[in-house]
């Protein structure tokens, strides 16, 4: 019989060295996190996903993986969000139902644990811990590594003396890692509510006369939004004085619901429904765009939008009996056709709708509409289009064959959901596969942003980025990195790679100026930290897309990292001398004390308060090329 010795007992060894590291972390991330209680920046943008996710709405756009959108959805989750928000402007106030705390809370953690991560790489790495502790209070008073807290966790937690363990345990950690993400985003829901290609799976693929369907903007800014209307008309009279034609609205809707369908219906004919066999839409057919539940035409005119009044209203048509005709036909235009007869595909065809009577173009505005409009998004008809803008592009997102010709049936049918062919359910794999070259092939804006830069900018930080200014102050966040330590960080990188040169070539003339042991350390600190800085860095040169200084920001952290590698192997190996290393000391001191000061003066500008002065804002634009935004009385 086993038997087990009574009483068991636990032994626990507490670092209280790495303790401290992290509550100070802790502090210093979860500090004021709640204010703004207003939208900042990439909020605008990553805040819609949040939305969307709370529906029940998954998704591929242009901004990469999944990951970091579920990420912050688990924070919303647990907050209780809702969803409803609309995430139309930076600065604007969040109602009641946003959780803020919890939205912020995940990617401050996650900055938070860096930290300690950080100490412990440097440790494991074979360096003393009085250098990782020096070197993580560069970590505490980075600007740009506290306001941007999410970084790469992953690599550095993987980090041990053997090479071939490093590599093997990054490896596996990502394999595991992707493994759950792709169970999780390309689960069997995903192709029903989502944005995989997958999603004509069980739906028909070419859009013919008499289909029902769902049309979702291309463009995801500042939502991803589906052509919509109700049962509400446009007010006679706007708050400024203007009149409308006082149709049906109609409007970009964030969200998946019944009022998002229309039909696809041939112009010369009566009949809703499908033929067979089906009659496909070409490019440059004309057709009517009929709502489903309201039965009102898609329908523009000369008469101003409510929001921009240089673009027309878009309207689901109303007979008044007055001098104001329908005008509802629409040309169909394949933007990505390969032929000039080309099929409008379900999800894989981008179509530009051009009104025949005014030649304008059905396009988002992305202002938002009044408390008449519900808050919904403005579609307008624009006149002066030009180029290729994902504004006025569509995609058929849902798509049915229509066989309901009477309203109260169709009115079911359209409630029913899209049906999936179980039987044509994809492996694993070839969701895997599919994912990947979605995620590969999906197009970027190609306008440029106010605050976008290129990666040379970043290694000097000649730019910066605005994230909030207060309505009536100068209080503003700004993304900017503690000048001293990028200047240092730059420095050490030069250091470490002239004396990595150095000894490797001294070493092939059999000339060894360190030992063994020390090399081995020397070159390990290397792969980990330059390695990792090259390549979190140098594949932006190869992107086409839209850049922003805090891509820098995974790269910055592992270059970062070899502040106290180099310092720590000049201290031994290369400084012979008391005198030289006592002076060494005080020049270590006075940067760490000129970082301090650094992060003192700037902090400001990361926590948003206290509000400055346009004259003390102004002594704070180190270099002519930071936007600094001055607020004159």
């Amino acid at each position: 019989m086993f038997c087990v010795k009574l009483p068991i007992s636990v032994r626990v060894e507490i670092n209280l060295l790495l303790l401290a590291v992290t509550g100070l972390a802790l502090v210093t991330r979860l500090y004021g996190i709640h204010f703004p209680r207003a939208v900042v920046f990439d909020e605008v943008y990553y805040g819609q996903f949040l939305s969307l996710y709370m529906k029940q709405v998954f998704f591929i756009d242009e901004s990469g993986p999944p990951f970091g959108h579920m990420v912050l959805a688990l924070g919303a989750y647990l907050g209780g969000f809702d969803g409803n928000f609309v995430w139309n402007r930076i600065g604007a106030e969040y109602t009641s139902n946003v959780p803020v705390w919890s939205l912020r809370v995940i990617p401050a953690l996650a900055g938070s644990f860096c930290i300690p991560l950080a100490y412990l790489l440097v440790v494991e790495l074979g360096y003393s811990h009085f250098s990782a502790l020096g070197n993580i209070l560069k970590y505490y008073f980075d600007l740009k590594i506290l306001l941007n807290f999410f970084q790469q966790p992953l690599l550095q937690a993987s980090v041990s003396h053997d090479p071939p363990e490093i590599v093997l345990k990054y490896f596996l950690s990502l394999s595991i890692l992707k493994t759950v993400v792709l169970i999780s985003f390309i689960s069997p829901v995903s192709p029903i509510k989502g944005g995989l290609a997958r999603i004509t799976q069980g739906q028909p693929l070419d859009v013919a006369l008499g289909s029902q369907v769902t049309l979702r903007t291309v463009s995801s800014k500042p939502v991803p939004c589906w052509l919509h209307s109700h049962k509400v008309n446009y007010p006679i009279r706007y708050e400024n004085g203007r009149g409308s034609s006082h149709q049906q609205q109609v409007t970009c809707y964030p969200f998946k619901d019944v009022n998002n369908w229309w039909i696809i219906k041939d112009p010369g004919r009566h009949t809703l429904v499908v033929s067979s066999p089906p009659r496909p839409v070409r490019h440059g057919d004309i057709i009517q765009l009929l709502h489903g539940m309201t039965s009102r035409y898609l329908n523009t005119h000369d008469v101003a939008a409510p929001m921009s009044p240089h673009s027309q209203e878009v309207s689901g048509y109303i007979d008044f009996n007055v001098s104001m005709p329908a005008q509802n036909l629409w040309r169909v235009d394949i933007v990505n056709r390969e032929s000039d007869r080309e099929i409008w595909k379900t999800i894989l065809s981008e179509v530009r709708l051009v009104h025949v009577n005014t030649s304008a173009v059905l396009k988002l505005s992305g202002a938002s509409l009044p408390e008449w409009g519900f808050k919904q998004l403005e579609v307008v008809g624009d006149k002066i289009y030009k180029g290729y803008q994902q504004s006025g592009m569509w995609n058929v997102e849902e798509h049915r064959y229509g066989r309901s010709q009477e309203q109260k049936e169709r009115e079911l049918e359209l409630k029913s959901p899209t049906h999936s062919d179980i039987k044509r359910n994809l492996t694993f794999m070839a969701k895997f596969l599919e994912l990947q070259w979605k995620m590969l092939t999906v197009k970027n804006e190609e306008s440029e942003h106010k605050y976008s830069s290129s990666p040379l900018e970043w290694i000097t930080m000649d730019t910066n980025i605005a994230y909030w200014l207060h309505p009536s102050s100068n209080a503003q966040i700004q993304l900017i990195g503690n000048i001293v330590n990028w200047t240092i960080a730059n420095l050490a990188l030069v250091v470490y790679c002239l004396m990595f040169l150095t000894y490797l070539l001294r070493r092939r003339r059999k000339v060894e100026d360190i030992p063994q042991d020390s090399w081995e350390q020397l070159v390990l600190a290397g792969v980990v930290c330059v390695g990792g800085w090259a390549v979190n860095y140098l594949p932006f040169f190869l992107m086409e897309k839209t850049l922003f200084l805090y891509h820098y920001l995974p790269a910055l952290t592992f270059k970062i990292l070899q502040i106290p590698i180099v310092v720590e192997h000049l201290y031994i190996h290369v400084l012979k001398s008391p005198a030289q290393r006592k002076a060494f000391g005080v020049v270590i001191l006075a940067v760490l004390c000129s970082v301090y000061v650094s992060y003192h003066n700037l902090s400001p500008l990361t926590y948003g308060q206290p509000a400055l002065s346009s004259d003390e804002l102004a002594a704070l634009r180190w270099r002519e090329s930071w936007d600094i935004l001055l607020r004159k009385r």
